[in-house]
């Protein structure tokens, strides 16, 4: 397959997360971008490699298309730039598809079903979105929870304030000692990180939204897309898809048709 982009990879002071991906440049790299702490989705794991479900179907799918991967962690506010100037060929990280990123990207087909929620210590009072009245809500920035915010007014103007993190990982922490009342994320990452931490959190049955992930590439790039989503209809028909779902969830809970 020819080379999609251009792009350089540089390694930096985080050179040894790469371990789990390629680490030089080839005719045939594919380029992931992500946020690495974005788990189960992708992160960097105990053993300082990157990581995740995600992690694992691209590595599947650049294998079948005889593509070299490569695992970039970027800015996730920042992930648009990225894609536009063909830094990366991908934005494949738990990545929501809101009508924005539709119309400004090439996505796949959705291949994960999710929501954004409503995170809280599990000892606190709040049970539904009006109990936040005057409280802070801590969220990623840049991140389709903060999109899902803005989307929901009755819940925003409520709020006293909400304040930014860079990671979701940082805003979890700072709930955990009180510095926000309430933290908005993924459905999934949010469950992962609690049936792993052990931490005393739990999710609000109301939902600010429901939501797909898909995977972005750069707008009319429909020769790389087109090829990711034919590997991965195949991967769902021979369970190899599925067999990765249920080593990171537990089941097979993908949608790909």
């Amino acid at each position: 397959m020819k080379r999609f982009v251009k792009a350089v990879f540089i390694l930096t002071a985080m050179v040894s997360v790469f371990a789990g991906c390629a680490k030089e440049k080839s005719d045939n790299t594919f380029v992931l971008g992500l946020d690495t702490s974005f788990p189960p989705m992708g992160f960097i794991d105990e053993n300082n490699e990157i990581a995740g479900f995600d992690i694992d179907v691209a590595k599947e799918v650049c294998s079948r298309l005889n593509l070299e991967l490569v695992c970039q962690p970027i800015s996730w506010d920042a992930k648009e730039q990225e894609l536009a100037t063909g830094n990366i060929d991908c934005i494949w990280n738990g990545f929501t598809m809101t009508p924005e990123r539709l119309e400004a990207m090439t996505f796949s087909e959705p291949y994960l079903e999710n929501a954004q929620v409503v995170v809280v210590l599990a000892d606190s009072p709040y049970q539904t979105l009006a109990d936040f009245a005057g409280k802070t809500c801590g969220v990623q920035e840049g991140s389709s929870a903060q999109e899902a915010i803005r989307n929901t007014p009755d819940f925003a103007d409520s709020l006293s304030e909400v304040v930014p993190y860079k990671e979701n990982l940082t805003a979890l922490m700072d709930l955990e000692v009180g510095g926000v009342d309430a933290v908005a994320m993924d459905f999934i990452v949010a469950n992962y990180m609690i049936k792993t931490s052990g931490k005393n959190f739990r999710i609000l049955d109301e939902h600010l939204s429901p939501e797909e992930y898909g995977i972005g590439f750069k707008k009319g790039n429909t020769e790389l897309r087109d090829a990711v989503q034919k590997t991965l209809s195949e991967m769902k028909a021979d369970g190899t898809l599925g067999a990765i779902s249920e080593k990171w969830f537990g089941s097979d809970i993908t949608v790909v048709k």
